[in-house]
C-alpha cells in the first residue's frame, strides 16, 4: 500500500475501527453526523440576491464564466431559496471546480480541485468502512448529491470539512506526500483531465481551502451541492433553468 493512499484514506475514515486494520484510527465527528438536510427555521435575508424585470433571482458570478451546469444550479439555489439563507459550494465535477457562493448568491472564489478517479455518482455500499485494500478502482467516486458541510478533524489532527461523513468523504487540503502522484502539478494544469487521483475526497490548494472554503463553513455554515456526471441535476436535486420555466417540469 503507497503511504499517500494510506494517509489520504485515514483522514478521511469517519469510523472508529478500520476492518482488516491493525491500528484503532480514532476520528472526532462532526456536530450533526451525515445529514443532508439544511436546517429549517433559519432567519431569511435574500435582500441582495440579483432579480430581473420578471422576479427571477440569479447568483452572481463576479464576472467569472461558469460552466452551464453551474450556472443553472446556482441561479436555482438562489431564485428558489434552497440553500436556506446558508452559504453554498458548488463542486463541477465533470469540470473539476469548486465554485463557493455567500449566502445572498455572491461567488467568493472558484477554483480547480481533485477528486474521486472513478467516474460514478454513487457511494458504494458500506465505503466509510472498508479498509483501504478493499476499494474497488471502480468506487473511489465523488458522490452526487446536496450535502451540509461540517467542520471536523482527522487523524492527523489537521481540520477537514466533512461533505459526506458517513461515506467518509470530505474537503481538505491538497496532500502531497506521494510525489509519484503530482498532485500539486494536477491542479495546476489548465484542463480537469488528470484531477481524477483521489479515493474520493476533495482536495483543494492549500490556501484556497484555509482562506476560503474553511471560513465559509465556519461563519454561517454551507450546503454543498456536488453536480452529478451520470444523471441530470434536475434528477439529483429537482433544479431547473430559471430562466426557462418551462424546464421546470420536464421528466426528472
Amino acid at each position: 500500500m503507497q503511504p499517500q493512499a494510506k494517509s489520504e484514506f485515514l483522514d478521511a475514515v469517519q469510523k472508529g475501527v478500520l476492518l482488516g486494520a491493525a491500528v484503532l484510527a480514532l476520528v472526532l465527528p462532526p456536530a450533526s453526523i451525515g445529514a443532508k438536510q439544511t436546517p429549517r427555521g433559519a432567519a431569511q435575508d435574500f435582500s441582495m440576491a440579483r432579480a430581473d424585470a420578471s422576479g427571477v433571482r440569479h447568483a452572481d458570478f463576479a464576472g467569472e464564466t461558469p460552466t452551464e451546469d453551474v450556472r443553472q444550479l446556482a441561479n436555482w439555489s438562489v431564485h428558489t431559496r434552497d440553500h436556506q439563507n446558508l452559504n453554498f459550494i458548488i463542486l463541477d465535477k465533470k469540470d473539476a471546480r469548486v465554485w463557493v457562493f455567500d449566502k445572498r448568491g455572491h461567488l467568493k472564489a472558484e477554483s480547480p480541485v481533485l477528486l474521486g478517479s472513478a467516474v460514478g455518482d454513487d457511494n458504494a455500499p458500506d465505503i466509510g468502512t472498508k479498509a483501504i485494500a478493499d476499494v474497488k478502482p471502480e468506487e473511489k467516486t465523488t458522490a452526487a448529491g446536496r450535502f451540509i458541510a461540517e467542520m471536523g478533524m482527522n487523524t492527523r489532527n489537521e481540520d477537514v470539512v466533512w461533505v459526506d461523513y458517513n461515506a467518509a468523504v470530505s474537503m481538505h487540503r491538497v496532500l502531497t506526500t506521494n510525489a509519484d502522484e503530482r498532485r500539486l502539478e494536477r491542479l495546476a494544469t489548465p484542463t480537469p483531465e488528470d484531477n481524477r487521483i483521489s479515493y474520493g475526497c476533495i482536495n483543494l490548494p492549500k490556501a484556497f481551502y484555509e482562506n476560503v472554503v474553511a471560513p465559509t463553513v465556519r461563519t454561517g455554515g454551507a450546503v454543498i451541492y456536488v453536480l452529478p456526471e451520470t444523471r441530470s441535476a434536475q434528477q439529483v436535486f429537482g433544479s431547473w433553468d430559471v430562466d426557462k420555466p418551462e424546464t421546470r417540469f420536464a421528466q426528472r
